[in-house]
This record gives structure tokens, C-alpha cells and sequence, in this order.
């Protein structure tokens, strides 16, 4: 058997450094780099494994990592602020790429290497 208890995720980005300066400096997650592969660390302790695939990245065509927010509005602007770049769907996100068409508002964006992240209220 495996222990689900010591699980974790990742996912890969064209490059580390940039991809550390995003995480830590845009976004302010803790990060730390061993081997050459970043961990976000997150608050409930699990940690996050970032690894570089170079050339080679495809970015993931779903939403790898959400941040809960208490105010997606809030969180939005700030962002926006710092440079992040909203997703806008058809039909689906409003003129600031926030979901309001039900359930928790949601709002997507991507770290340097197209990977798609998200705000969503708590």
C-alpha cells in the first residue's frame, strides 16, 4: 500500500527561476528550491512540487493549483495590480474574468509557463 498521508502534487514549467519569481514575489507563496525543483509551501504544511520540463512543457490544460480567497473581488485587484492577467471565457466570466454564474466566484489566471491557477472565494 502506499501512505496517502504523505502525498503530494506537482507540476511542471518551462522555467524554475521565472516561475519562482511569480510564486514568491507576485503571488507571495513560500518557496523553496532543492535539486533544482521549487516547493510551494502551503499553510495547511503540504507542499506543492514544481519541476522544470524546459522546452519541453506543455502547460496543463486545467486548473492546477486554487487559491481560497475571502474576497475574490478584492483579490482580483490586487492581482491585476501587480500584473496578473485575467481568463475570460464566453459566456462564463464577466469583463474582469470572474465566474458569477453560480457556486463560488471564481476567477482563473496563469503563472508565466500558461499554467492555469485560480482565485475562489471561501
Amino acid at each position: 500500500m502506499v501512505d496517502a498521508t504523505t502525498a503530494f502534487s506537482g507540476f511542471s514549467v518551462r522555467d524554475v527561476p521565472e516561475a519562482r519569481a511569480f510564486y514568491e514575489g507576485v503571488l507571495g507563496v513560500p518557496v523553496s528550491e532543492e535539486h533544482g525543483m521549487l516547493t510551494l509551501h502551503l499553510s495547511d504544511g503540504h507542499g506543492v512540487l514544481v519541476y522544470p520540463k524546459g522546452p519541453a512543457h506543455e502547460p496543463a490544460s486545467f486548473t492546477v493549483l486554487n487559491f481560497p480567497v475571502p474576497d475574490v473581488d478584492a483579490a482580483v485587484d490586487e492581482l491585476a495590480a501587480a500584473g496578473v492577467r485575467f481568463l475570460q471565457y464566453d459566456g462564463v466570466t464577466d469583463e474582469r474574468g470572474v465566474n458569477r454564474q453560480g457556486g463560488p466566484l471564481i476567477a482563473w489566471f496563469t503563472d508565466p509557463s500558461g499554467n492555469v491557477l485560480s482565485v475562489i472565494e471561501q
